[in-house]
């Protein structure tokens, strides 16, 4: 096992790269199956290599997701802030890199930086807990028994509020949607990229052909699992936020969110 362990932790070390202030970079190609019907890269795509990412950078350092459970901890996410300049376009190169921000409390920042032909194309912060998997509670940081690269210097922005919905955004019923085999992750929960979907799937053909996603916060309050029945909700479109919510039909609250949207550059075709 410990040679089997070795050739892995080599393979990582060579897949991805350990860039100066403790950072971790991984680089992808967009590829036809992670693109719109604009050819460009589908939110939960884009989240969902940034959590690839953060993955590998915990691997590499021994938190491997079999470690984890061994150890009886998983990581949740709170909360993720991504701000778009632009999304990559289909069979574009990107780089991601991501750095652990130490804890703040009891809670861990992440940040993340999305690179394209050498610019940056998109920023994030993230906020997460560690958790007793079996107990379903919050552990402090100093629980967590692997050494982790602290990066206090960089910085992708302040660590992200909770999306609070005003009171005056009135919330309209867009959809029920049933969480399926084709959106569940090894826990039989809904993957937290997956919510972005819920969320870009409330815009209407008008809006998603005027509209362009600048920016996307979500704050995760309950998991949805395999089976559950989520009723999603959506506001207008006010001073550019699109707020969208995700209950049950017991008052369970799974999500709340907002995707910033800015009016479509019509000269980018």
């Amino acid at each position: 096992m410990k040679r089997v362990r070795k050739a892995y932790m080599q393979f990582l070390l060579k897949k991805g790269e350990k860039a100066m202030g403790n950072k971790w970079t991984e680089t992808y190609l967009i590829h036809s199956n992670d693109i719109d019907y604009k050819s460009e890269t589908r939110l939960s795509v884009l989240l969902s290599l940034a959590q690839r990412t953060a993955d590998a950078d915990l691997e590499q350092l021994g938190a491997t997701r079999e470690q984890m459970i061994e150890a009886g901890m998983g990581w949740m996410l709170m909360t993720m802030d991504l701000r778009i300049g632009r999304m990559p376009k289909a069979l574009e190169e990107i780089k991601i890199e991501t750095w652990n921000k130490g804890p703040k409390g009891a809670l861990w920042q992440r940040d993340f930086r999305i690179y394209a032909g050498g610019e940056i194309i998109a920023e994030a912060c993230s906020i997460w807990a560690l958790v007793d998997i079996q107990k379903r509670r919050m552990l402090r940081p100093s629980k967590f028994p692997f050494d982790v690269y602290i990066n206090e210097e960089d910085s992708a922005g302040e660590a992200p509020d909770k999306v609070a919905i005003p009171e005056d955004i009135a919330l309209q019923d867009a959809y029920r949607a049933v969480v399926r085999y084709s959106g569940i992750d090894a826990n039989l929960h809904l993957n937290n990229a997956r919510y972005a979907d819920l969320c870009m799937d409330t815009l209407t053909k008008d809006e998603l052909a005027g509209l362009a996603c600048a920016g996307f916060r979500i704050t995760y309050h309950h998991e949805a699992r395999l089976g559950d029945e989520i009723q999603v909700k959506r506001s207008e479109v006010v001073d550019g936020r699109l707020y969208v919510s995700g209950q049950a039909a017991d008052g369970t609250h799974y999500f709340d969110a907002y995707l910033l949207l800015k009016e479509t550059d019509r000269s980018d075709g």
